[in-house]
């Protein structure tokens, strides 16, 4: 028995990982736009979201919420509330949001363990779980938003 107790000991000495990592530059591209839609960030929270569509099967999304519901996971990422619905945690596990602002635009980009692959424009994404190694290669083709057709 002092060999299980020992092994537990040592299992919680580990922090457990977030669910998703927010770069700084997300996370205050993120908190700047709550202030220029007067949001107040003690009420309202990022949604993550994964939602069903785009060309590669599953799309990525993301809102300002003020409702946590049964079964979000909540967090804070460099003072930034988080919520993932308990669907959407299984998809986005260990994935890393950042903002990239280039010449052609700025934007958020979802680096994805989970994803067997997806379009070009980086919005859609063919899921590891659902088999999408050897599918995700037959729609190279992307999506007509960035004109990979």
């Amino acid at each position: 028995m002092a060999v299980i107790e020992q092994d537990l000991v040592q299992a919680q000495e580990f922090a457990p990982q977030p669910l998703l990592l927010f770069s700084e530059g997300a996370s205050t591209q993120l908190l700047r736009m709550m202030r220029e839609k007067d949001l107040n960030s003690d009420e309202y929270a990022l949604r993550v979201f994964v939602a069903g569509g785009g060309c590669s099967g599953l799309q990525y999304g993301m809102t300002f919420d003020d409702e946590v519901r049964e079964g979000d996971t909540e967090f804070v990422a460099n003072d930034l509330r988080v919520l993932v619905d308990h669907v959407s945690a299984v998809y986005l596990a260990g994935s890393t949001v950042d903002y990239v602002d280039s010449l052609m635009g700025g934007g958020f980009k979802i680096d994805n363990p989970n994803s067997a692959g997806g379009c070009g424009c980086g919005k859609s994404f063919r899921s590891k779980e659902e088999g999408g190694e050897g599918a995700a290669a037959s729609n190279a083709g992307g999506c007509g938003s960035c004109g990979g057709h």
